[in-house]
């Protein structure tokens, strides 16, 4: 009886630690952990799923978090700051783009080095900058192109159509 119990409580206590394994490693991978480095910050039009915990990448590569993200009031923009490891200078004529993580998968903010030589330090701002698409608006023009497209065509099959003899 006594070795039942004690099998139990072993089975108990690995379950306990496995629970708390995965636990901390949820934690620790949710975008919660803030990215040594150095603190940017760029203004875009609109982020749309875009916020804190989100990658930001350059060439692909995750090199820092979105640490924060607000409305200025005075222009009503979004402004974002974000955090970049050290080791990775960025010019200041660097630029900022907001773009899809696969066909499916969330935003991530991408910077594109540009080719200054002076770098940005703590605090700087990246001012060029590429707002996210929104899917809706651009289904929406391509819908509107198409249509178009279609009564032109109609039109100028109409205008070229041979005409009868009375």
């Amino acid at each position: 009886m006594a070795t039942r119990n004690i099998s139990e409580l072993v089975a108990g206590a690995a379950v306990l630690v496995v629970t708390f394994g995965f636990l901390g490693y949820a934690i620790a991978n949710t975008g919660r952990t803030t990215t040594s480095g150095y603190t940017l910050t760029a203004r875009f039009d609109r982020i749309d799923g875009l916020g804190p915990g989100s990658d930001v990448r350059v060439a692909g590569v995750r090199v820092g978090r979105i640490n924060s993200a607000r409305i200025d009031p005075a222009s009503y923009q979004a402004e974002i700051s974000f955090s970049v490891q050290s080791d990775v200078k960025l010019p200041d004529d660097s630029s900022a783009e907001i773009s899809s993580d696969g066909l499916l998968g969330g935003k991530v903010l991408a910077l594109v080095p540009g080719g200054s030589e002076k770098m940005l330090g703590d605090n700087g701002r990246i001012t060029i900058t590429q707002s996210a698409a929104s899917l809706e608006q651009l289904l929406g023009k391509f819908i509107f192109n198409v249509s178009d497209l279609a009564s032109n065509v109609q039109k100028s099959l109409k205008e070229n159509q041979p005409q009868k003899a009375p």
